[in-house]
């Protein structure tokens, strides 16, 4: 029987857009948690947000940072031997980004040669970080606390010659509810190498990855069963269009939990 591993982005997906409750997905994680499935949260977000989270979750397994940026894995989790360097915290971690000490040097240069009217987190204080996402300010803080990338946003309309400086400067760029500047890295490529050691660890396995904005296009694009999350407003990203792709019928937590209900119903019909 293959081992299922799902692969979740966070806000918009399994956190409310708004509240950032994600007590509407609670009867999946509920089915999640009693047949030991592996919920890998893998978010824009820091590592000390996902720590916050998976806290409040009781996940204990790993967890992908910054868009890819970079793959903790708690001890015990395998026994197949990691590419890792240790934590102080006891856990491995898997590096595919750039300091955030580069990213940021660069994204200053670009800013400065192109004259864009662009702010990152680092330019903002905790309580401006606050009013643009609706974090608290203690979760705020948190979000400004970066290892690999640097969100930022445009004074008007984004600028396309901004984000093409990005890319000329061989950096990359994604979006989630706001803008991204990291290096060469990207959820997909750390769903793959995750997966690599699941399946080195447990032979066959089943992937599903659910999200809802274009960074978690790559992560939707290296799992078996891909779930577009809807928006709250109704919408889904109209530039997520994949092969084999669900796309859920309730927005946020709520459809995050029809979807995976659904699919892990079905599967254990099918095995049984």
């Amino acid at each position: 029987m293959p081992k299922t591993i799902i692969f979740s982005d966070l806000d918009g997906t399994l956190l409310d857009e708004a509240t950032y409750t994600f007590e509407s997905a609670l009867p999946a994680l509920d089915v999640i948690r009693a047949q030991g499935i592996a919920l890998v949260l893998c978010s824009s977000k820091t590592r000390a947000e996902l720590l916050h989270y998976r806290q409040r979750l009781h996940n204990d397994h790993p967890y992908i940072s910054e868009n890819g940026g970079g793959i903790f894995v708690p001890a015990g989790n395998f026994t197949v031997p990691l590419d890792a360097a240790p934590c102080a915290t006891g856990e491995c971690l898997i590096t595919l980004g750039t300091p955030h000490s580069e990213i940021r040097r660069q994204f200053v240069a670009l800013r400065q040669r192109l004259c864009v009217p662009v702010r990152g987190f680092t330019d903002m204080t905790v309580g401006e970080v606050a009013a643009l996402t609706g974090l608290d300010l203690e979760e705020a803080a948190l979000a400004k606390a970066r290892d690999f990338d640097e969100p930022f946003v445009f004074g008007g309309a984004p600028e396309p010659a901004f984000l093409q400086a990005i890319e000329d400067a061989g950096l990359h760029w994604t979006q989630g509810r706001i803008f991204h500047i990291m290096g060469a890295h990207d959820k997909g490529l750390a769903v793959r190498r995750l997966l690599a050691l699941y399946k080195q660890q447990y032979g066959r396995v089943t992937s599903i990855a659910l999200g809802d904005s274009l960074n978690d296009l790559p992560m939707l694009q290296a799992v078996d069963r891909p779930v577009l999350v809807r928006h709250a407003n109704g919408s889904f990203d109209p530039r997520i269009d994949i092969a084999g792709l669900t796309r859920t019928h309730s927005p946020g937590p709520l459809g995050w939990n029809e979807a995976l209900l659904s699919m892990l119903s079905s599967q254990n019909s099918h095995q049984e």
